[in-house]
């Protein structure tokens, strides 16, 4: 058996035995570097290779801020949202869309997004009289979007094993966020008018002035991460420190939400979860490595070339796979393997590195809420405590509207809005 092809098989089995998803990556590429006759010794020379990369800064405090933010902003992003759309049919799922999307511009993790604003706005939606399986379904669709719009773990995740900018992929990500935002937004428009769904009483003028009043340290906090990354003034991994340091002025100063006595457990927890994506990372270098000697890509690539020139048409095959993926393996860790063995394709068929690692980013991260893995639909599911059956069918049109959306990799890289096109219109924007 191929050793490339060994260390797949693997770490699907392993996983699926509920081995830690690490832990089953590094046996894998320890039995593969045995079959293969090669040296113990790359194990532990390419995991340090994998971690010394300076876009991978920016993880831990991304991080950081978004839990120490998450202490303080969730409730405020919530009442800052229903202020502007709160008179509006169906108002609490507009505004589970948005504080979803608000949120994941500060944390960019899908799960801590789904149980921050899920935690609220699920139970406020069955009390007002939504069915509960459309409100699981909206908070867990929403989700999704702390993955893809920037700061996301997963970019920079994928920046850290191409060397493509994270800046650019932060730039060129958010407009297919946006859209998405957008489209969420227009179908639970159109639910809400054929179920009649309540709408709250307009608020004055001035009870709207206090919230933004209230809200608008949290609502800074991303216009100033994007603004900097956007405006030249700093780089993601800068701007990731700048989000700390912000996150503990607003959280023990000027909301005083967050306590001293808590700072110890905020950095514990962050330091346990970047500890786990580092050495995801570390070790998907000693997997390349033996997936690369195996000779697996090449493989591949033979095995797609003489199915189709088209690079639409192996975009879309791709597109396909990065689903079914995303539905067995957490986002990170499917990068982590896939996209060493997918580069030469992209060579080959000439596709804009920066259009595939958002294309792929954002159909993998649809993997948490799909069955078996989807941790943000099983968690929305025990917080709104209905039928998986019935959240599954609720979520269904929300799904198809997220693969189907305006931003698939059947675009063109010319029809792509480049990132430094981007950034060019902000600057033009800023300086004005």
């Amino acid at each position: 058996m191929n050793a490339g092809l060994l260390v797949f098989i693997l770490l699907l089995a392993l996983s699926f035995l509920g081995i830690p998803i690490y832990i089953a990556l590094g046996i894998g590429t320890l039995v593969a570097l045995n079959m293969a006759d090669l040296p113990m010794l790359v194990l532990p020379q390419k995991l340090f290779a994998g971690m010394n990369s300076s876009s991978l800064l920016a993880i831990p405090f991304f991080i950081l801020a978004g839990n120490l933010m998450s202490r303080s902003i969730t409730g405020k992003l919530i009442d800052v949202a229903n202020a502007l759309i709160g008179r509006i049919k169906g108002s609490l799922a507009l505004v589970t869309i948005v504080a979803s999307s608000l949120f994941g511009a500060i944390s960019g993790s899908g799960v801590a997004t789904a149980s921050a604003i899920g935690g609220l706005t699920i139970p406020a939606m069955k009390k007002e009289g939504y069915p509960a399986p459309f409100a699981v379904a909206v908070s867990s669709v929403s989700s999704i979007l702390g993955p893809i719009i920037p700061p996301s773990i997963t970019l920079i995740v994928y920046a850290s094993i191409t060397n493509v900018s994270v800046s650019k992929l932060f730039i060129g990500s958010v407009i297919p966020g946006l859209m998405l935002v957008l489209c969420l937004m227009g179908y639970a428009l159109v639910y809400a008018k054929r179920h009649d769904l309540p709408a709250h009483e307009k608020m004055p003028a001035k009870e709207v002035a206090r919230t933004f009043k209230s809200g608008i340290w949290a609502l800074l906090m991303p216009v100033i991460i994007l603004g900097g990354i956007f405006g030249g003034i700093f780089t993601a991994t800068e701007a990731a420190a700048v989000a700390v340091v912000y996150a503990l002025v607003v959280s023990l100063f000027i909301y005083k939400d967050t306590k001293w006595s808590e700072l110890p457990g905020s950095f514990v927890e962050a330091s346990v979860s970047t500890a786990t994506i580092m050495v995801m990372v570390g070790l998907s270098k000693a997997s390349s490595y033996v997936v690369v000697t195996s000779g697996l890509p090449a493989l591949l690539l033979d095995t797609f070339s003489s199915l189709t020139e088209s690079r639409v048409l192996i975009l879309l095959l791709l597109n396909l796979l990065f689903l079914i993926i995303g539905m067995l393996m957490e986002a990170n860790a499917a990068i982590i393997m896939m996209t060493p063995i997918l580069m030469p394709l992209l060579t080959l068929y000439g596709i804009n590195p920066l259009m595939f690692g958002i294309v792929m980013s954002f159909n993998l991260c649809i993997g948490l809420v799909t069955p078996p893995v989807g941790l943000c639909l099983l968690l929305s599911n025990q917080i709104g405590e209905t039928s998986l059956t019935k959240s599954l069918k609720a979520l269904m049109p929300m799904l198809l509207i997220s693969i189907c959306s305006p931003f698939s990799p059947v675009l063109e890289d010319k029809n792509f809005p480049h990132p430094e096109d981007i950034a060019a219109a902000v600057k033009r924007v800023l300086n004005k």
